[in-house]
């Protein structure tokens, strides 16, 4: 038997980018997760942003739910995106199709947070503002936004976890 057949591992997928083996992190940084959350938190600002500017131009047309969906669903290939290649140092072709049909599974249950919490408030509040609308999308979408890091993390990008 040859022992470097035995010893020697799969190459790495070329769709992963690898981090120069001369940066070291210090602190909490050492752990591929803060560095992930940290990214995830910016892409998650700027995605936030769009939706909730979208939402605001959509509402007086299209309502509450349709607003909010389309601005969720308009802004998720965005984020997936951008998930894919800065928070999971993915690039390439390789799953990209499967990666962003995933990110809308997980913007789904998203709409499902977001849209509930509308649900609700105007089942408690009728005569809701836009203005309470949007702070109850943004603190629902706090808890979506949880989810959608675990997911990602987890589920969609498993295969760059430690990047």
């Amino acid at each position: 038997m040859d022992s470097t057949a035995a010893t020697s591992a799969p190459p790495p997928s070329p769709e992963l980018r690898r981090e120069p083996s001369t940066r070291h992190y210090r602190g909490p940084l050492r752990k591929p997760a803060v560095r992930q959350l940290l990214r995830f938190t910016g892409v998650g600002i700027v995605c936030t942003a769009a939706s909730l500017a979208l939402y605001a131009l959509l509402r007086p047309v299209l309502g509450a739910q349709p607003a909010n969906a389309v601005a969720l669903i308009a802004t998720s290939l965005l984020n997936t995106a951008l998930n894919r290649r800065l928070t999971f140092k993915i690039s390439g072709q390789q799953r990209i199709f499967r990666d962003h049909l995933k990110g809308l599974l997980v913007i789904l249950m998203a709409l499902i947070i977001t849209g509930g919490s509308l649900g609700i408030l105007h089942w408690v509040h009728p005569a809701a503002t836009v203005a309470e609308e949007l702070w109850t999308t943004t603190l629902s979408g706090f808890v979506a936004t949880a989810l959608r890091f675990t997911l990602l993390r987890h589920w969609i990008f498993r295969r760059a976890r430690n990047r």
